[in-house]
């Protein structure tokens, strides 16, 4: 079998981008390690890839965003477009141009028309564009990339994100300061890896540790104002109904607000509500929402500095990065006045 990058820094006890810095000769590793690596490189008979090899020694002066949208709605999503200005105002720092690339039903000719083809430098890449197979071929390369966004699954490589758990946990310890006991939340569906996040930190919360028990007051499903009114007046039928709700965004908050409104039910006085997202409605409704703010402008300065840090072969081993959500006090939880 022939011997791979992952098997020389397995060997070498370092990580996979110290051997990558080692063969393009980065001053950033020491004189020791590189004796140390360059050794094992010989008794394992290592030849590195000739794409590899290229790679390194050109540039682009460009950097891609990757990713594969299937729906309009995607598009429209204004988080999408301040990801884009946040990794767009890095770039233009470096002097680097940013590519967009949507690669919904393309996925197979991706590489060769943006890595093995020498266009970009680095990508971003959402993590629906990620597989194993995709992984270990730009580990291989050794190509500068950054997954925006936690993958589903454990591939250990970089990625950047919102801290989602964090966030659902500081949205139910906010409402249980205010008084509220019986916290619902409304989700999205199961699949989605954002919402099943915001999940896990409000269970951790309000659920006994390492409790496996039913939560009645957890619905989830498709995350829009029609569900959202839906799945909040099945909970305001139960016998014993929530006294506070967190939403997994703007527009399922605003159908559990409709749905609250037309029982009759008062907001903040007998419901409390909680979004993430600041925008596009939270701040506008009547009453307004207590809201999680996520700051994807950051985020995507965040991503694109920790991709130029690995293109200029000084990035850290880190290989997760997040950024916590900034909660925003409204009427909608402040039964107290």
């Amino acid at each position: 079998m022939k011997t791979t990058i992952n098997d020389i820094a397995k060997a070498a006890n370092v990580a996979k981008s110290t051997v990558s810095k080692v063969l393009n000769d980065a001053p950033s590793i020491s004189e020791a390690t590189k004796q140390k690596v360059r050794a094992i490189i010989k008794e394992l008979q290592y030849t590195p890839s000739s794409i590899a090899t290229q790679l390194a020694r050109q540039s682009s002066m460009n950097i891609g965003f990757i990713m594969s949208f299937d729906r309009k709605d995607d598009f429209l999503n204004p988080f999408f477009y301040s990801l884009l200005g946040g990794a767009e105002s890095v770039t233009f720092e470096h002097q680097y141009e940013l590519t967009i690339a949507n690669i919904y039903d393309r996925n197979d000719d991706f590489m060769n028309r943006y890595v093995y083809s020498r266009k970009l430098d680095g990508m971003l890449i959402n993590p629906s564009v990620m597989n194993k197979t995709i992984v270990e071929e730009l580990e291989r390369l050794a190509f500068p990339y950054v997954i925006v966004g936690q993958p589903a699954e454990n591939y250990g490589v970089t990625w950047v994100d919102i801290d989602n758990n964090a966030g659902g946990s500081m949205a139910a310890n906010h409402l249980l300061q205010q008084g509220y006991s019986r916290i619902a939340f409304l989700g999205s569906n199961p699949q989605d890896a954002i919402s099943h996040n915001r999940l896990t930190g409000y269970q951790n919360v309000v659920s006994p540790q390492g409790s496996d028990q039913y939560n009645p007051y957890i619905r989830l499903g498709e995350a829009n104002e029609d569900n959202g009114y839906r799945m909040m007046i099945d909970l305001l039928d139960m016998s014993s109904p929530p006294d506070s709700v967190i939403c997994v965004n703007n527009f399922v908050a605003f159908g559990a607000l409709k749905a609250a409104l037309n029982r009759g039910v008062k907001v903040p006085q007998q419901l409390g509500i909680v979004t993430f997202d600041n925008y596009p409605l939270a701040p506008y409704t009547t009453p307004a929402i207590t809201a999680l703010d996520i700051d994807t402008f950051n985020l995507g300065v965040l991503a694109t500095n920790v991709l130029f840090d690995k293109i200029d072969q000084c990035a850290s081993d880190q290989l997760s990065y997040t950024l916590n959500p900034e909660l925003i006090v409204r009427e909608s939880t402040c039964k107290n006045g």
